[in-house]
């Protein structure tokens, strides 16, 4: 019996367009699919401007993954930074929605924005960034997601560990220095949140540099806060950071010169830095297995799950637990 189709190889351009001209959007045939492994986008060009824009961006959702509600309450975010004169981009309003469904996907539409990453050697750049993450901030502190999950050490390292480990998916010769490596990993990351108790509110949660785009005139534009969560304030800083120590100091120097323009930070997080690095990288190990069944992920990581691929883990976890014990970054 042949294996069935993940959803996402259902989803051809007809059915992408079908998608649009179900809300009223009517593609010209010029469609190209844009980078992205957790959900599917594409840029359409419209046979007719659409509340200004000849363009728009189309984002299908995982199946599965997020309730609408959870969908909306992201929207809702958006909206509300967008309103704030915050730089992100947020969904259109169509038919009266910002969340839509088509032949069994959830998707919404965004304007296209043009821009290129930011050069995060360039401290007035940092500092630009940084000011606009602070008025995030002030946005997401008003009020808190009643839907969305935080970004804790359960969810974001001990069930990824646990999952993992119940579908054997570590070879047998790796299994026990990873478990024993990414074990105390934890039990560290869970002193840490103990000891600095940091205070929570709607974050970014995923802001990395493809997730800002970048124009000499216009400074950044944020996009896909598909992973927006709860979570410290220093989770949207940390991964704008690259290099050695210094470069990282100089980096995090002029994103807070920024940052404290427009909102305070609490100097406490920074010890936060190196647990949140930790957390990331067990998860996004178990993300890679979770999604082993769509066929973008054996394409573009085909150098998951092999000896050398367990091996590097265990030994970046040794490193994560060498760092979290040496003295946090300063400002």
């Amino acid at each position: 019996m042949a294996d069935a189709l993940h959803p996402f190889e259902t989803l051809m351009p007809d059915a992408v367009l079908d998608a649009l001209a179900s809300v009223g959007l009517h593609g010209d045939g010029r469609l190209m699919a844009l980078s992205s492994y957790e959900n599917r986008v594409y840029q359409v060009q419209l046979e007719e401007e659409v509340q200004g824009h000849a363009a728009v961006v189309a984002k299908f959702y995982r199946p599965d993954r997020w309730s609408d509600a959870q969908i909306l309450e992201e929207h809702a975010f958006a909206a509300e930074l967008a309103q704030a004169e915050v730089p992100v981009v947020a969904p259109l309003q169509l038919q009266g929605a910002t969340l839509h469904h088509h032949g069994g996907f959830a998707f919404s539409v965004s304007p296209r924005r043009g821009g290129r990453a930011p050069e995060l050697d360039d401290g007035e750049v940092l500092e630009w960034i940084g000011r606009f993450l602070g008025r995030i901030h002030a946005v997401g502190e008003r009020t808190p997601f009643a839907t969305r999950p935080a970004l804790d050490v359960d969810s974001f390292g001990a069930e990824p560990r646990d999952w993992l480990l119940s579908h054997d998916l570590i070879p047998m010769e790796v299994e026990a220095p990873w478990r024993r490596a990414c074990d105390d990993a934890l039990v560290a990351v869970r002193e840490s949140l103990a000891a600095q108790a940091p205070a929570l509110l709607r974050a970014h949660g995923d802001c990395h540099p493809g997730n800002i785009l970048w124009t000499p005139d216009h400074g950044p534009h944020f996009v896909d806060l598909d992973d927006a969560r709860t979570a410290p304030a220093v989770q949207d800083l940390w991964m704008l950071l690259s290099g050695e120590r210094p470069q990282r100091q100089r980096q995090l120097g002029a994103l807070l010169d920024g940052y404290e323009q427009m909102r305070e930070f609490d100097r406490r997080e920074l010890a936060l830095i190196e647990p949140l690095r930790t957390l990331r990288l067990i998860h996004y190990s178990a993300w890679l297995a979770r999604r082993w069944e769509d066929p973008a992920f054996p394409r573009a990581f085909p150098w998951f799950g092999s000896r050398d691929y367990w091996d590097g883990q265990v030994h970046m976890l040794q490193e994560q637990l060498e760092a979290m014990a040496e003295p946090a970054l300063v400002a």
